[in-house]
């Protein structure tokens, strides 16, 4: 005998619906148990410290006062490899943010990389250079909880698409630099990156001074519309191509630019701008990589895969194939003191 269907409009197919707070409850209950992508991202062995790998050194913290941004003073740290020879001029690489590529138990460790890879040939050796965005004596220093956008100059400096933190970099922060070290005047021996405001920092280097630094390391880049930053890829197709090296890595679970009130600003999506800058960089040529993944806002895929990014950038170095190439073919060993 058919079942008579019920008149009652909560129910359909004799079964009553699920009503809107109970569905809230059980969606927020399906998003709870879905996994952490940012669990599947871990460091290997070329971010830690290795038996036998001669450790470079990080000297600082030092000063440097700031006339781009007065007022302001940058605080940076050197990390000076085991195998610096000052008789030789040296590569470098400057990370923006640097207390969070320097700390020791952070995702990025970018000192280790360092060690680990010049010591096995796999990038050259160069000196490295751990900068702070700027700050006021009143401000505090940027910390592994607060990277300074809250308490420093860092929203002004790595933001805007001016050509200002690019004089920090090349007219303040190599000078002195230069002072102490052998630094390559050859800019594609030099290269500069960061993460999220960091990156996008590093890349406005590169761009407003390729005759200074020709390589970018960009991870969760803020190619966004923080300060105009999504422009970038449309910048990027109506200019001259520009001698630029540029690895990008982002997640599809980086901020996508949701409101609170359900609404969508693709200019405040950050995977979506990350891959328009590199569909605009592959469209003019540029000699660029990236590598998307699941992560989230933050470094811990780009903090797994920087020794790769890094061997990437640093790919060209020269290589001897000669077999009775003795030097060639052993670990480069600390260079010895006088």
């Amino acid at each position: 005998m058919l079942k008579k269907p019920s008149m009652n409009p909560l129910y359909h197919d004799g079964q009553r619906p699920m009503r809107p707070f109970l569905a809230l409850v059980f969606s927020l209950a399906a998003f709870a148990q879905a996994p952490n992508p940012d669990a599947f991202y871990h460091l290997g062995p070329d971010s830690l410290p290795q038996d036998g790998v001669p450790k470079g050194e990080i000297r600082g913290p030092f000063k440097l006062p700031s006339k781009a941004y007065p007022g302001t003073f940058h605080t940076y740290w050197v990390y000076v490899p085991a195998q610096y020879d000052a008789a030789k001029p040296t590569s470098l690489m400057i990370f923006n943010d640097g207390q969070a590529f320097m700390n020791p138990s952070g995702d990025l460790r970018a000192h280790n990389v360092m060690d680990n890879l010049i010591y096995r040939r796999e990038i050259p050796v160069m000196i490295g250079v751990f900068i702070n965005p700027g700050h006021t004596p009143e401000q505090p220093e940027p910390n592994a909880q607060e990277w300074g956008d809250r308490t420093t100059n860092r929203p002004t400096e790595y933001n805007s698409l001016d050509d200002k933190y690019a004089r920090v970099i090349c007219d303040e922060l190599l000078p002195a630099l230069e002072k102490d070290y052998n630094i390559s005047k050859d800019p594609e021996q030099r290269g500069i990156g960061g993460a999220s405001s960091g990156a996008i920092a590093g890349f406005t280097v590169a761009w407003e001074r390729p005759n200074e630094f020709r390589r970018v390391l960009s991870i969760v880049g803020s190619f966004v519309n923080l300060r105009g930053g999504d422009a970038y890829s449309e910048i990027v197709r109506s200019s001259p191509k520009k001698p630029l090296r540029v690895y990008l890595q982002d997640g599809r679970n980086d901020n996508r630019g949701e409101r609170p009130d359900g609404t969508y600003d693709p200019r405040r999506d950050w995977f979506l701008q990350n891959v328009h800058l590199l569909d605009a960089l592959s469209s003019k040529g540029y000699d660029v990589n990236y590598a998307w993944g699941m992560n989230k806002h933050g470094s811990k895929m780009g903090g797994a895969i920087l020794p790769d990014m890094m061997r990437w950038l640093w790919r060209d170095g020269p290589v001897s194939t000669d077999v009775h190439d003795a030097v060639e073919r052993g670990m480069r060993e600390a260079v010895k003191k006088q």
